[in-house]
């Protein structure tokens, strides 16, 4: 029994020039280096310059994935953007990069999951393409984080970073099987029970205001393991896939600590885990596609390569998605 699959044809990314050291942030906050090392395994991350949106950074990824994978752009007829830092209230950022794109056709529109975003982006393009309503997606996570943080909040201030990553899916004709290349499965949860652990203090409705992240660190922490391996065992148990046969696990780039324990509890070996907390920073819905981007560059994730994503954020909210690179 064949099966449409959305298999990757591309991705790209794009980091915004500055890069902010924590040499530089312990100038401006009561931290240092040693300090943001310890807890977070974080060593810089890129910051959007005066002037520079959400949509930018994501075009420029798109332009990237457009081109590793070596399509049209006008082959495009969807456009699924995940952020928590669009450029206005709307219309959606994904608009404006479906414009600047040269896209005229098909439907282009965010999605708001916080860190998850692009495991939630990736899960509703990838059931677009499977129903064929539509033929090929661009996914993309873009953040520009650093415009809401309280940048005296020490315990916030140096966990984000900018950036953008993209990638191209096709709807495909598989023979059904786990040995498909594209999207095998994906699993998403949420629990607003958990919404003040981690959230932005304004919004349009609320206080008209932009608002900055609030987050309890330790609640956060405390959760993360238990909810990441939940949706990662749902995503073994619906493929018969495991540790041993995943080639890569390519996580939400948050905090190293989180990423070792989820790796560990899961008997997921170190040298499969996908790792750019340390340059990046956390870039919430940017960071897997960000780290996807890195290791298919330096030859790691190859075609063919069964590779683990997963993430968690506000809200709660948590998900994974096996694919056959």
């Amino acid at each position: 029994m064949t099966a449409i699959r959305s298999v990757v044809l591309g991705c790209g990314s794009y980091l915004p020039e500055r890069i902010l050291t924590n040499a530089e942030l312990a100038s401006q906050v009561d931290t240092s280096d040693e300090w943001i090392v310890q807890r977070t395994g974080i060593r810089q991350r890129h910051i959007a310059a005066d002037g520079e949106f959400t949509s930018h950074l994501a075009i420029k990824a798109a332009q990237a994935a457009i081109a590793h994978a070596g399509i049209d752009a006008q082959s495009i007829d969807l456009i699924v953007l995940a952020t928590s830092t669009p450029d206005n209230t709307f219309p959606a950022t994904a608009v404006s990069v479906q414009h600047a794109l040269g896209i005229n056709h098909g439907a282009a529109f965010d999605l708001q999951a916080v860190c998850s975003g692009f495991v939630f982006a990736l899960a509703t393009a990838d059931n677009f393409l499977r129903t064929g309503a539509f033929k090929r997606a661009l996914v993309i996570g873009a953040e520009t984080f650093s415009r809401i943080l309280d940048w005296t909040d020490r315990g916030t201030c140096v966990l984000f970073g900018d950036g953008a990553g993209a990638i191209i899916l096709d709807a495909q004709q598989q023979p059904g099987l786990s040995t498909d290349r594209g999207i095998l499965t994906t699993h998403l949860r949420s629990d607003g029970r958990h919404k003040a652990k981690l959230y932005v203090d304004g919004g349009v409705s609320s206080t008209q205001t932009t608002g900055h992240l609030r987050m309890e660190g330790r609640e956060v922490f405390k959760h993360a393991v238990g909810m990441i391996t939940d949706v990662i065992v749902d995503a073994f148990n619906a493929t018969g896939a495991n540790a041993e046969s995943i080639d890569w696990f390519v996580p939400h780039q948050a905090n190293k600590r989180i990423i070792d324990a989820s790796a560990h509890k899961l008997h997921i070996a170190p040298q499969k885990v996908v790792l750019t907390v340390d340059l990046h920073g956390n870039t919430s819905a940017a960071s897997i596609p960000l780290a996807l981007s890195v290791a298919v560059a330096d030859g790691r994730i190859k075609k063919g390569d069964l590779v683990l994503l997963e993430a968690m954020g506000g809200g709660f909210t948590w998900g994974s998605a096996l694919v056959r690179w």
